[in-house]
């Protein structure tokens, strides 16, 4: 089983886990950049930040065989904080480069004026620099939040096929599908997705414009849902041509609409076994 992690935020992983995902099949991830937990209270943080997704991570998921690339945006959760916003006029030299194949993560939080201002900035952005766009949908008023974020999504002049809109759910997925955006699942294990739940709803949606992640960040969260995910899908009796299309071929193309999406280092795709010999050793 080849595995592609369209949503996963390594920065606040360690070494080990970077080995398990090596191990069991993860040969690609995309790290979007989200807020860290506290409030950043300047942009140079956000410059830092960034620059550690473009340089830092890849070369610590390359130590892993595991090729990195990344979303750049300034995330929901800070988008209303006069201190950050800011980073809006900083994001484009960021947009250019060669490893970031979207905008995001950007949406909602909290569904306020001035989140609703720089989400449609930056969904311009994605439209200027063309690329796609990863929305995260607010944890709170989900299906509210969702129908406000297809509204935007709608006016803004980006085509629906160029955007996943994530964390979403049994209430939400339905209103995304028909939109025509790609739909974003989180497998959590407690919270958000679960595998068995996943597995009902691409047997209601069908595999088309799904992406299946694991968001795994500095909360409770697991790199190796998306493999859980891919077994209960052939326990279910989906075929292995299925599971491939869902957890590999699915990121490839939302991701590949980037223009930048550089996988030549996994063509033909490496074996799902990891020598531990073969590692280079690191901090974790």
């Amino acid at each position: 089983m080849r595995i592609f992690d369209p949503h996963i935020h390594m920065t606040s992983r360690t070494t080990d886990d970077y080995a398990r995902m090596a191990a069991a099949g993860v040969l690609a991830i995309v790290e979007p950049a989200f807020w860290l937990g506290q409030p950043r209270t300047n942009p140079g943080s956000f410059t830092d930040y960034f620059d550690s997704l473009i340089g830092w991570e890849p070369y610590r998921a390359g130590q892993f065989g595991i090729l990195h690339h990344a979303t750049i945006a300034l995330n929901p959760k800070e988008a209303g904080d006069p201190r950050c916003r800011p980073v809006l006029d900083l994001l484009p030299r960021y947009l250019e480069k060669d490893r970031v194949v979207a905008v995001g993560e950007i949406g909602y939080d909290s569904m306020t004026p001035a989140e609703d201002d720089a989400f449609e900035r930056q969904l311009a952005m994605a439209v200027d620099h063309e690329l796609p766009a990863l929305v995260h949908t607010p944890h709170r008023d989900k299906a509210r939040g969702t129908q406000r974020t297809l509204d935007v999504v709608a006016s803004s002049g980006i085509a629906p096929g160029r955007v996943a809109v994530d964390h979403l759910n049994e209430v939400t997925a339905g209103i995304v599908h028909d939109s025509g955006c790609w739909m974003g699942f989180s497998i959590y294990p407690e919270t958000k997705m679960s595998p068995p739940r996943m597995v009902e709803i691409l047997r209601e949606h069908g595999l088309e414009r799904v992406l299946v992640n694991s968001a795994a960040d500095w909360g409770v969260s697991d790199p190796l849902l998306t493999l859980e995910t891919g077994r209960a899908m052939l326990e279910a009796g989906f075929s292995e041509d299925d599971v491939d299309r869902v957890l590999w071929r699915n990121p490839v193309e939302f991701y590949g609409q980037s223009g930048r999406l550089d996988l030549s280092e996994v063509a033909g795709a490496r074996e799902a076994t990891f020598e531990g010999s073969s590692i280079k050793r690191g901090g974790s």
